[in-house]
């Protein structure tokens, strides 16, 4: 396990610095989008995409620029929750964040540049011979899985009772959006660019979405 979450998570980080070498520069906005994409950590959304969809038959490495789309939407989200206006942290594993590093405006911009970056990156599975129909469902799902239905509607959520008691319903809907549903996207992704079946892709969800809560108790 050890062996092959190594390899994959190589994969990405080899993946990630070719995108980095491929950006035509813009002062401090594209170095400000690799300090924070390059930053380190462990890749485990993109390792997931890479993993269900080798375990559902497919090709983990026409799925890398799915993968790295993944990285690119969790490390948006990390520069955004880091902002003064949310969480206001000064540091992230072990480094000064983005906005204290840039500035708060250049950290905005970052991660707006990055999320964006990330269907960008996505759709160059095209390019890998991905087939249309199934790139496609998987950058719907990312969308999806990010917006309001996802991640920044968990945010929000947050944002919204902080401070405040929070019933343990609302901390489910909270921990199931802000954090589980990347992992969900990740996993789903990886089992339909492998041509998963319906009820293999529910599966899939449903143990993306345990790992999410098991991560946050963790």
């Amino acid at each position: 396990f050890q062996q092959r979450l190594e390899e994959d998570r190589e994969l990405v980080e080899e993946a990630l610095h070719q995108v980095c070498q491929g950006w035509r520069r813009y002062a401090d906005l594209t170095e400000a989008m690799e300090y924070s994409l390059l930053a380190g950590g462990k890749r485990i959304r993109p390792v997931l995409v890479l993993e269900t969809c080798r375990l559902c038959g497919g090709d983990p490495a026409r799925a890398l620029p799915l993968a790295c789309g993944v990285e690119m939407i969790h490390t948006y989200s990390l520069i955004h929750d880091d902002l003064p206006c949310m969480d206001n942290d000064e540091l992230r594993r072990g480094k000064p964040t983005t906005w204290k590093v840039y500035g708060y405006d250049m950290a905005v911009l970052a991660g707006d540049a990055l999320m964006i970056f990330a269907f960008e990156t996505a759709a160059k599975a095209l390019a890998l011979g991905g087939d249309p129909e199934r790139v496609a469902r998987a950058m719907g799902i990312l969308a999806e899985k990010t917006g309001i239905y996802g991640m920044i509607g968990g945010q929000t959520v947050d944002v919204e009772l902080t401070g405040k008691p929070v019933p343990e319903e609302q901390l489910s809907f909270i921990y199931r959006l802000k954090t589980g549903a990347l992992l969900e996207a990740s996993m789903r992704i990886g089992a339909v660019l492998a041509g998963a079946g319906k009820e293999e892709e529910e599966t899939v969800e449903r143990i993306a979405a345990d790992v999410g809560m098991a991560f946050q108790i963790q």
